[in-house]
């Protein structure tokens, strides 16, 4: 007879429900574990000999067969540990137990029999609920938040003595962990009241931040492009818990420094990183940056310095909002929902169009800088900024507005999208045709767009990112329906520089008169 313990497996931040079938014999002394385990699963006989040795529970003259199933999934950790010794004990008619049904084990083991928490148990844990598990065996991590699951029952343990106990209807003594305290990191974010001038690029923040429009920066070195960046978060709404759980779960995946915070990410990675580092990958995939910046802000500093090829890769997540990592054992996909800013020079020596500097580049070279960012990334953008410096004579008429009242504003005009939307989904990601949809009044503005991309020579991609933008533009304004003042709001954030060239050949962001 096969005894059968449920588990959970990962394929990437998705969950798949592990059947732990077992089947002992008396033979041979082995211990067989199939079903496409990798070396850590392997390991896992060491462990649960020791750990059923040091209960009096013996393996002697035993074959024990142990079938992870589906068994075409690769199985990776020893999150298994802790089913698979229960169904040892159980084809052994060592316990007896009522029905598991609905139940699933979750753990390592160590050599003394202790349950230890490992890489994966928050994404683990999350998905039980989907799979139909109502109830979870699991130890207690204390780089973990207190997991409160309507419709899951959690039993914290700390060894496989308790389970045991406790799965024989003893009273064992109940664990309540303390809930751990959110780490407080939004101070570290620049208020906009420390930002001195730039009321513009400022009102330009608050747009990409209420419709998660992606920002583009060009300026001069100094001009204040990082620090403007740097502050954006504090404009940003805070997480629910299910955003802040999901994130946690992308950090504890790719083995980064745990993160529980309702603050949104924000990952400034160095421009000498490789596109395995940006995107995600490698032998055993694992969630790359654009993955850690997931429902937060991705900030490319000298944009121009990313190799063309890891540009390139973003194209897709930033379309669809996740990211597909094939690999020949596997093929994983990560959420990679986040608002991208990037910042450049407007040429190599960084001068071009300065009014305190001369630029001592060719036309050439110009050309040359400003095409390493090819036309698709480009397109992806939609908000283009144009900064100069700012005298600090100026921090006498500099505006005293914090970044607390410009995030109520920002987080009024989300939850009026959405509304509109039944779901949480911002103008700068709704599909076109669900656009129109909900707000008629833009096909008003469509021979207007029309006739200005004919002289601009905009894709049909850049004036449905107009659009986008005056309708973010009105719902911060809290009005119903886009006006003309929305619309030329919106043309005007997403011009583009007079320095920008395209292609080496057209200059774009002619005068719009």
């Amino acid at each position: 007879m096969t005894s059968k313990v449920t588990s959970i497996g990962l394929k990437g931040l998705e969950g798949y429900k592990v059947s732990v079938e077992v089947r002992t014999m008396q033979g041979s002394e082995s211990f067989v574990i199939v079903g496409l385990p990798d070396a850590s699963v392997k390991e896992s006989k060491e462990r649960v000999t020791a750990a059923l040795h040091g209960l009096g529970y013996s393996l002697v003259n035993q074959k024990v067969i142990i079938n992870l199933s589906p068994a075409e999934l690769k199985k990776t950790g020893p999150l298994y540990d802790l089913s698979m010794a229960l169904g040892v004990l159980l084809n052994m008619k060592e316990i007896t137990v009522r029905s598991l049904e609905n139940t699933a084990f979750l753990g390592a083991l160590s050599l003394d029999g202790g349950v230890r928490a490992v890489e994966g148990m928050l994404p683990a844990v999350l998905a039980t609920k989907k799979v139909g598990v109502e109830k979870v065996y699991m130890p207690f991590d204390e780089e973990l938040p207190l997991l409160e699951i309507d419709g899951l029952q959690i039993v914290y343990v700390s060894s496989l003595d308790e389970v045991l106990q406790h799965l024989s209807g003893q009273n064992i003594l109940p664990f309540f962990p303390q809930p751990r305290k959110e780490e407080q990191d939004h101070t570290d974010y620049i208020d906009f009241h420390q930002i001195i001038g730039h009321s513009y690029a400022k009102r330009a923040l608050e747009v990409a931040a209420a419709g998660e429009h992606h920002l583009f920066m060009t300026g001069p070195p100094g001009c204040g492009k990082s620090m403007l960046a740097e502050s954006f978060p504090s404009i940003l709404p805070p997480l629910t818990k299910d955003a802040q759980l999901e994130v946690m779960s992308l950090y504890q995946l790719s083995t980064s420094m745990s993160r529980y915070s309702s603050q949104p990410p924000f990952r400034h990675p160095h421009h000498s990183s490789s596109g395995v580092s940006i995107i995600g990958g490698g032998q055993h995939p694992k969630p790359g940056e654009i993955s850690l910046a997931h429902r937060g802000v991705l900030f490319l500093d000298e944009i121009a310095e990313f190799t063309k090829k890891t540009l390139d890769m973003l194209r897709q997540p930033l379309e669809r909002g996740d990211i597909t990592i094939s690999r020949a054992h596997s093929t994983l996909t990560y959420p990679a929902t986040f608002i991208l800013i990037g910042a450049m020079n407007p040429c190599p020596c960084g001068y071009l169009g300065s009014l305190t500097h001369y630029c001592t580049c060719t036309p050439k070279q110009i050309i040359a800088y400003q095409n390493r960012l090819s036309g698709p990334i480009r397109d992806r953008f939609d908000i283009f900024l144009s900064l100069t410096p700012v005298q600090l004579k100026d921090r006498v008429h500099a505006e005293k507005e914090g970044s607390l009242s410009v995030q109520r504003r920002v987080k009024e005009a989300r939850e009026r999208q959405y509304d509109r939307y039944s779901e949480e989904v911002c103008n700068g990601r709704v599909d076109y045709q669900r656009l129109l949809k909900n707000s008629p009044d833009l096909e008003e503005h469509l021979p207007f767009i029309h006739k200005l991309s004919s002289k601009q020579h905009w894709s049909n991609r850049m004036q449905v990112k107009v659009l986008r933008l005056a309708r973010t533009i009105a719902d911060l304004d809290d009005s119903v329906k886009v006006i003309e003042q929305h619309m030329w709001e919106a043309v005007k954030l997403h011009r583009r520089p007079q320095s920008e060239k395209h292609h080496g050949a057209r200059v774009i962001g002619e005068s719009l008169t």
